[in-house]
């Protein structure tokens, strides 16, 4: 064990990115005494495990807003990267490397927290296929270096590598996870608050405290996890005290609940329309701008957010209060084509239920532009694949804009480059990745916003994807519990000062 440190401040805390500060129902700090309540929460989420716990893709955000897993560093609500597992940080070769000093910690199966674990655990996660969303295109190689540091280095110099790691896709775990197979066990081997003690396929987990955290005991016992795909469902257990936290009410749902339960937050989440530019009907630019002039988005903020949303302004909404100031019109856009009754397939899923509504809403509208429109509708976990694969025109899908790294460009180069790891509208366009590394290549944050919005833009221009809406996020929590964490970037749910 190595002996106490005394805690560093930060090697590098980037200018913030997004206004505003984490929201909470009560105290979120633990008492010293450890005496607070210990009974477990019960929390309902929205989307299923779809890749058995899988840490490297969408199940991640699942174990970290279980308070489950973390990394070297962590996102703060103003989209700043801060100390977790690494309590200090600088950087060297200009930006192609940065060494970070690691905190005293231990993981949930009682080893140390080494370099040499974290290390290893980092190039594992660089390793996976596909790529994490928050390291897509980037070299990423660690080494330990002595006992408490881990060096991390890139191709290329890059000035927001501690955003990236604040990604649960790069959490670090025990080597006691890592299978021969290349998969990785959660079950007990990550190091935050709370450890999985029992999955129950993707319907439950079950979690126990971790006491020897690093940041101090939980003040629940544990927490009993329930996935609820069906919207009513999860505000109904809510309702009837079945479950103490409730992930995404449904915007329909929320005038059935007590006004005293209810608690939207502004995000940097939109829904927006993707078209598939690599196959069918939206391959022709023309079509893309059809849909586009067809579409009223304040129809869809209106009609079926009921005041939870904005029209959409472009990828990046109100919540970045930066955005607005920077913006510029798209440029370039092809003429509109007439849709002469083309038949297409919008895809969506089920488990938020503003999605299939927006979707309805969107057919009648294209219908009445000319298109024939036909709606695919399943959970998230049955629809990804198939989302992948381009086996739709179109896909209605809700996205935190910040939510891989908080670093506004690295969401551009994952949904909008050519080899970009989650680009739904499979653009490949040659002046989209120019723009988008330029504006990865600026380290001034300044200069790295006005460069992301010019390669806003130029994806608007081509008309790939339509923003609908800028949201707000209701969780449903009850009147006993204290301490639930609000997160605009919708990575943490419970902490350890949440208690009922």
């Amino acid at each position: 064990m190595r002996s106490p440190r005394p805690r560093l401040i930060a090697g590098l805390l980037l200018t913030p990115l997004l206004a505003g500060c984490f929201s909470s129902s009560g105290d979120e700090s633990s008492s010293d005494s450890g005496s607070g309540d210990s009974r477990r929460l019960r929390v309902a989420l929205a989307f299923p495990p779809a890749e058995n716990y899988s840490p490297y893709g969408q199940d991640a955000i699942d174990l970290s807003r279980l308070g489950v897993v973390e990394g070297l560093t962590r996102l703060d609500a103003n989209g700043t990267a801060v100390p977790a597992l690494a309590e200090s940080w600088s950087s060297e070769q200009g930006g192609r490397s940065w060494v970070f000093t690691l905190r005293d910690a231990k993981f949930q199966d009682g080893s140390e927290v080494t370099a040499k674990a974290v290390a290893a655990a980092l190039t594992r996660a660089a390793a996976a296929d596909p790529a994490p969303a928050a390291i897509s295109g980037v070299k990423l190689t660690a080494q330990a270096v002595g006992e408490d540091q881990v060096k991390v280095a890139t191709a290329e110099a890059d000035p927001v590598l501690p955003l990236r790691l604040t990604n649960p896709n790069l959490s670090v775990f025990s080597p006691k996870a890592y299978g021969k197979d290349g998969k990785v066990n959660p079950v007990g081997t990550a190091t935050g608050p709370f450890a999985l003690t029992r999955i129950t396929g993707d319907t439950a987990a079950t979690l126990d405290r971790f006491d020897d955290y690093w940041g101090g005991r939980a003040q629940a016992s544990g927490v009993d996890a329930k996935f609820v795909s069906d919207g009513t469902a999860r505000a109904n257990a809510l309702r009837t005290g079945d479950v103490d936290i409730a992930e995404a009410i449904p915007v329909a749902q929320v005038a059935s609940l007590k006004k005293a339960t209810v608690h939207p937050i502004n995000t940097a989440r939109n829904t927006s329309l993707f078209l598939n530019t690599q196959a069918g009907v939206f391959k022709d630019a023309g079509l893309r701008a059809a849909a586009r002039e067809a579409i009223d988005t304040s129809t869809v903020a209106k009609g079926v957010f009921e005041g939870y949303a904005e029209p959409a302004k472009g990828i990046y909404g109100p919540a970045l209060t930066w955005a607005a100031g920077k913006r510029t019109e798209p440029t370039g856009r092809a003429k509109v084509t007439s849709p002469q009754g083309k038949s297409i397939t919008i895809a969506t899923y089920s488990d938020r239920p503003e999605l299939p509504e927006t979707a309805q809403v969107l057919q009648q509208q294209l219908q009445k532009a000319g298109f024939t429109v036909k709606l695919e509708v399943r959970t998230y976990a049955r629809l990804e694949t198939d989302l992948l694969a381009k086996k739709f025109d179109a896909a209605v899908v809700s996205r935190n804009m910040m939510l891989d790294t908080g670093d506004p460009v690295t969401v551009l180069a994952s949904d909008f480059a050519c080899d970009g790891s989650y680009n739904l509208a499979f653009l490949c366009d040659r002046d989209v990745d120019r723009l988008v590394a330029a504006a990865g290549a600026e380290s001034d944050p300044g200069r790295r916003q006005d460069a992301a919005m010019k390669a806003e833009a130029a994806i608007l221009g081509t008309d790939a994807v339509i923003p609908l809406v800028h949201l707000k996020v209701v969780t449903g929590i009850g009147t006993s519990v204290k301490g639930a964490v609000l997160d605009p970037y919708e990575r943490e749910f419970v902490g350890t000062g949440t208690r009922r």
